[in-house]
Order: structure tokens, then C-alpha cells, then sequence
């Protein structure tokens, strides 16, 4: 496999690389606070990029490495005086650092992320300290007027070794270089790093936006609320779900929460032995998520008394029997704490996925038997 066709594991299946990605959508306010830093001649070296996965983070870390890396630094020596301010992030796409940034041949730019294990012909589980040591020497080119830029991507994946060796960059930065660290659990990362860098926060996608990014990206807006409710406002996992049937998934899932406490065993069984063997590792995760989903649903009808607008058949009939009560949706809450943690916990350690499945539905089961009792 030559090293154009290697998987990235900075882009998502079934989507562009955000490198290929031209507009970014809902985060102007974003924008516009770079922006400012970035044309005040006091622009921070370290820019934390925090918020749910798949929203745009590495679009926008793009979008201003580009803008960086093609617009002269602000200075106060130009004899004919400073040329306007820049008022957006946008760059040409045959602007030369675009086109050599989409080939990833941009001198100024140094892109940290997982590479391709040759060995073991798959992509390495952790950022490691190899990687981030290549920094020293992107560092030590000569850099004259011109800045250099670093993308993280993304900085959770750092192994300690790896962390501590990025923090030792951040400590002592060279003149013009500016990294950006893209994080999806800030909370995971050395309160060194964090402290560090400006923390850019990022939210989810409003249904207009994230439809229009969908339809960037290649795919289908989504019809009726269920693609939408679920993605959460991430272009990422909107794509994800649709591929994998998640609106389907979710509709199996409260069909079976609607038989608890007597429990449709064969539904069970069914949803259970999808995800068994490594070719459906990505379908395990999705039944996790969809059902974490589905807990939280039930918790908050507990809460407000109010059941959320239903997203399956049946389901706000199933959410407000199964949480009638304030008590009940936080005895849900408590379940799904753990209930899904701990099976990503055995699945880690190769415990066969299908039963640690079942587990949890007879967990559930058992719920419902005590909740109704």
C-alpha cells in the first residue's frame, strides 16, 4: 500500500479530510475571537480547541493554520505603512500554501497524529513520543518573517510520554510557532497543557448547520428528527450513524426497553451477537452509545415529567413508563453510569463483546424488575 492510500486517523470514514473541507459552518464566533488575537500582534502560541467530537474542531484548526501560514504577521517597521487588517479566515484555493497544505507538502506546517504501523499494517493506538520528538527538528528549520504552525490531532491520544514531551514545547516555543491542540476530553490532559493554552471552546451544531455541513461532506441531510437528535450536532457521528444504520439501531433498542421487565430474549440475543467478532467492533460501539442515549432519555423524563419528542416508534410511551418519577429517572441515570463503562472496560481486555452486550440488557432487566416492584 503506497503512503497516499494509508488510512488517516485524522479523517472519518465516509467523509473529506478537514484539510479538503472549504467552509466551516456554526462557529463564527470562533472564528472571529481568532481572528482578533491573530491580527493584534499578540496572538497566543498554544490554542486548546475543546468540544464533542466531530463538530468541526480540526476544520477550524485547518482553516487558521492556512490563514496563518498565508497572511504576514502584523509589524510595526513597514516604511509604507501596515496593509489593512484581515477580516476573514479565508484563503484562496490556489493560494500556494493551500495547494501545498492539500498535499501536505507545506513546509511551516507539522501535523501530529497517529501514524500508519508499517509492521503491524494498521494505524498505532496512541500518539507516541517518536512522533512528537520530529517537532525538535520542524522547530530548528529557519524560520525568518514567516510563523510555523502545528496541528494535534488529536492531543487525547498522547501517551504520557508523549503529552510530557509536547508540554516541554509549550514551555519554551520558538518565535512564530503557534500549535494547535485539538482535544475532545480536555479533562484528560495535563492541567500543565491546558494551563498552557488558550482554551477555544466549541459546541455542537445547530439542525441548519449541521445539515449544511452534511451536505458538504458528501452526504444526506437528515429526514425527520432521528439522524439529527442522535448525531447531537456532530457532522462525525451523523455520518457514522447513518452509515450504520443507528436510527434503526435506536428503534430496536426501545423496542426492547419497552418489553423490560420481562425481557424479549431473542431481541436481546439478536442485538447482542451484531456486534461479535472484530469486523463489528464499530457496531459494539455504536449499540453503546445509542443505548447511553437512550438511558439519558429516560432519565431526563424522569426528571421533568416531560417525555423528549420521540425519535423511534413507541418511545415516549416505553421513557415515561420505564421513569415515572423523579426517582426513577435518577436510578436510570445511576445505571447508566456504569453500565456501558464497564463494558467497554471488558472490551478492552477481549472479553467477547456480544456477551458483555447481553450482560448489560439482563442488567437492565433486572432495573426494571426492582424499579417496578
Amino acid at each position: 500500500m503506497s503512503d497516499d492510500a494509508l488510512p488517516e486517523s485524522d479523517r472519518l470514514d465516509g467523509a473529506p479530510h478537514p484539510r479538503d473541507t472549504a467552509t466551516l459552518f456554526g462557529h463564527g464566533a470562533q472564528e472571529a475571537e481568532f481572528l482578533a488575537n491573530a491580527t493584534s500582534g499578540r496572538l497566543p502560541h498554544g490554542w486548546l480547541l475543546t468540544g464533542p467530537k466531530g463538530i468541526g474542531k480540526a476544520t477550524f484548526a485547518w482553516r487558521a493554520a492556512r490563514f496563518l501560514l498565508a497572511t504576514p504577521p502584523p509589524s510595526d517597521d513597514d516604511m509604507f505603512g501596515a496593509p489593512p487588517a484581515p477580516t476573514s479566515m479565508d484563503v484562496a484555493p490556489d493560494h500556494p500554501v493551500a495547494r501545498r497544505m492539500a498535499a501536505l507538502s507545506e513546509p511551516g506546517l507539522f501535523l501530529l497524529r497517529r501514524p500508519w504501523d508499517h509492521d503491524n499494517k494498521r494505524l498505532k493506538t496512541q500518539l507516541t513520543v517518536d512522533e512528537v520528538r520530529g517537532l525538535k527538528g520542524f522547530f530548528q528549520m529557519s524560520a525568518g518573517d514567516h510563523r510555523r504552525v502545528v496541528i494535534v490531532d488529536s492531543a487525547d491520544e498522547m501517551n504520557p510520554s508523549a503529552a510530557n514531551a509536547l508540554l516541554k514545547e509549550l514551555e519554551e516555543p520558538p518565535e512564530g510557532a503557534v500549535l494547535f491542540l485539538i482535544s475532545h476530553r480536555p479533562s484528560g490532559l495535563l492541567p500543565t497543557i491546558r494551563s498552557r493554552c488558550r482554551t477555544l471552546r466549541f459546541n455542537p451544531l445547530g439542525d441548519a448547520d449541521l445539515a449544511a455541513a452534511l451536505m458538504q461532506a458528501g452526504a444526506e441531510p437528515p429526514e425527520g428528527a432521528a439522524l439529527a437528535t442522535l448525531a447531537q450536532g456532530s457532522v462525525g457521528a451523523a455520518i457514522a450513524l447513518a452509515e450504520q444504520g443507528g436510527p434503526q439501531l435506536y428503534g430496536d433498542i426501545i423496542r426492547l426497553l419497552g418489553t423490560l421487565p420481562a425481557m424479549d430474549r431473542p431481541l436481546a440475543l439478536k442485538l447482542a451477537e451484531a456486534t461479535a467478532g472484530k469486523a463489528n467492533e464499530g457496531r459494539f460501539d455504536l449499540t453503546l452509545t445509542l443505548l447511553d442515549t437512550a438511558l439519558a432519555r429516560a432519565a431526563r423524563n424522569g426528571a421533568t415529567g416531560a417525555p423528549p419528542t420521540e425519535i423511534a416508534t413507541g418511545e415516549a410511551q416505553t421513557l415515561a413508563r420505564l421513569a415515572p418519577s423523579p426517582r426513577h429517572g435518577r436510578a436510570w441515570a445511576d445505571l447508566a453510569a456504569s453500565l456501558t463503562a464497564r463494558a467497554r472496560r471488558g472490551k478492552a481486555v477481549n472479553l467477547d463483546p456480544a456477551a458483555l452486550v447481553f450482560d448489560m440488557f439482563l442488567d437492565l432487566d433486572r432495573m426494571a424488575a426492582r424499579l417496578s416492584a
